[in-house]
């Protein structure tokens, strides 16, 4: 009966949507106003992009003294997306290019095949253009997007969660979460102690080159510019970011599940990059250690660690993740729960993973003292 009422609520959003933008149509207040490039990644052979073309202005800049109300309008401004459906982008990307149409909820996803691209870790940039479905006020609608390809000598990757792994949410707690989240913004948010300089040192590794980090987390695609400031503004390692669409379809308000999402997401990483151990980080407040598990199971001989920040007091949610942990073990890697940065960034020393100078900088955030 549930799933009756859900796919029928769905049905009538749907609807009312299709109604609005026929309205907007009529009134000469439809097309593409912007088109907002994703981080993308991939190997010289080929690379993975992706964005969505929007009607919306882009939201105003943030500054940390902003009031609550000026955070909730700017956040409403970012959820309350009006997507343009049908648009063709044109991406080009060293010396490649090729079409791409957005599909229902905006969103354009492409691979190309670059003709040539430089030895060595870096970030490329794409170019990406809307060719038509534009708002009659905007004569070109461009962005400029950049792609990861690691370098050959890259020694792991890292594939974190962000809410409550890198950010403070409490998503365990629907009013706090829904406090930080609305009414505070890129500025005012803060990451767990320690985060910068311990995702500082995986980045850097032994030295020998820079190892990628992904970021695959359950928010909507309407936070992405949001989570990209945050990043920039703590100085936590850029990476691909990889969110899910929380748009309304015929099957429901979330097409896709955590789980399903997150699991999809890890796939398509691993896959491009076969021969590249990883490390996972998480939380304990959802799915993260079933979900890496799962992949564990699945890559058995790739998972170097799984790193998970204990956020919920319940013993038997500990208890449940002390299980997944032996069965990690027995498939060959580790699962490491542990209560702040610090005992992660230890155990990561002791692999190898990262130097004792970044122990002692993700010591010194934890204890908030001065690095020695």
């Amino acid at each position: 009966m549930s799933n009756g009422w859900e796919r029928w609520a769905a049905r009538a959003a749907r609807s009312v949507e299709r109604r609005f933008d026929e309205v907007k149509t009529r009134l000469g207040d439809a097309g593409a106003r912007q088109v907002v490039a994703y981080r993308g990644f991939g190997t010289r052979a080929e690379v993975f992009v992706s964005g969505r073309v929007l009607n919306n202005n882009a939201p105003s800049q943030v500054d940390a003294s902003d009031a609550w109300w000026r955070n909730l309008a700017r956040a409403f401004a970012h959820l309350e997306s009006d997507e343009v459906p049908g648009a063709r982008v044109r991406l080009t990307f060293s010396g490649a290019q090729r079409e791409a149409v957005t599909d229902d909820e905006g969103f354009y996803r492409a691979w190309l095949k670059p003709a040539d691209v430089p030895t060595g870790s870096s970030w490329l940039p794409v170019d990406v253009e809307v060719l038509d479905h534009l708002h009659p006020s905007s004569s070109s609608v461009k962005d400029t997007g950049r792609v990861l390809i690691p370098d050959d000598a890259a020694e792991f990757g890292v594939i974190s969660d962000l809410d409550d792994t890198v950010i403070r949410t409490d998503a365990t707690r629907l009013l706090r979460m829904l406090k930080r989240t609305l009414l505070e913004n890129a500025r005012t948010r803060t990451p767990f102690e320690g985060v910068a300089r311990f995702y500082e040192g995986l980045h850097g590794g032994r030295g020998h080159a820079l190892n990628p980090i992904f970021y695959v987390s359950s928010s909507p695609w309407n936070l992405y510019s949001v989570l990209t400031e945050f990043l920039e503004i703590q100085d936590i390692p850029l990476g691909p970011i990889m969110l899910r669409d929380w748009g309304v379809t015929e099957r429901g308000v979330l097409p896709m599940g955590h789980g399903e999402h997150k699991l999809g997401a890890i796939r398509q990483i691993m896959d491009c990059y076969p021969s590249l151990p990883f490390i996972l980080i998480g939380d304990s407040g959802q799915e993260d250690p079933e979900i890496y598990t799962e992949v564990v199971r699945s890559y058995s001989n790739r998972i170097l660690a799984i790193y998970i920040r204990n956020v919920t007091t319940d013993p038997l949610r500990s208890t449940a993740i002390r299980k997944l942990a032996e069965e990690v073990r027995s498939a060959g890697s580790e699962l490491l729960l542990s209560d702040d940065t610090l005992a992660s960034a230890q155990h990561a020393a002791a692999k190898g993973w990262i130097s004792a100078r970044s122990v002692a900088d993700v010591a010194a955030a934890v204890n908030g003292t001065s690095p020695a």
